[in-house]
């Protein structure tokens, strides 16, 4: 979202749990792209709210799971605050060799990719060298 609205929004991640690095395959696939997330680190929305981080300030979470729609919605029943559910595929365990398995990190990524483009539109001028597929 960054890389493509820039100050246009303000944008958090965060998932279910916090237990884990950020893959490497998905460092790799999204450096084709020019993203860096070789810095990022994984958070749970129950670090953000210890953090500081109130979830009434945000006006959107997008779901990316089964798990992490359920844990947004029941976070959020009490907030005014759109939940959107965007179904991609976990590519965790997929593909047997490296190739297979980067093949499957850039299907995710460009479905990601894609839910983005057409929910917010083209990324703003200057943001992103990334053309739309």
């Amino acid at each position: 979202m960054k890389k493509f609205y820039g100050q246009r929004a303000y944008v958090q991640s965060a998932g279910v749990r916090n237990d884990m690095e950020v893959d490497g395959f998905s460092i790799a696939v999204c450096q084709e792209l020019g993203l860096e997330l070789h810095r990022h680190r994984a958070r749970s929305f129950e670090d953000m709210q210890q953090w500081g981080d109130d979830l009434s300030g945000y006006d959107m979470i997008v779901a990316l799971s089964p798990a992490s729609l359920r844990l947004a919605q029941e976070l959020t029943r009490y907030y005014h605050l759109d939940v959107e559910y965007w179904p991609v595929l976990d590519p965790t365990g997929l593909g047997e060799g490296r190739e297979a398995k980067l093949a499957a990190y850039r299907q995710t990524r460009d479905q990601i990719r894609a839910r983005m483009l057409a929910r917010f539109g083209p990324p703003t001028e200057g943001e992103s060298d990334a053309e739309p597929e």
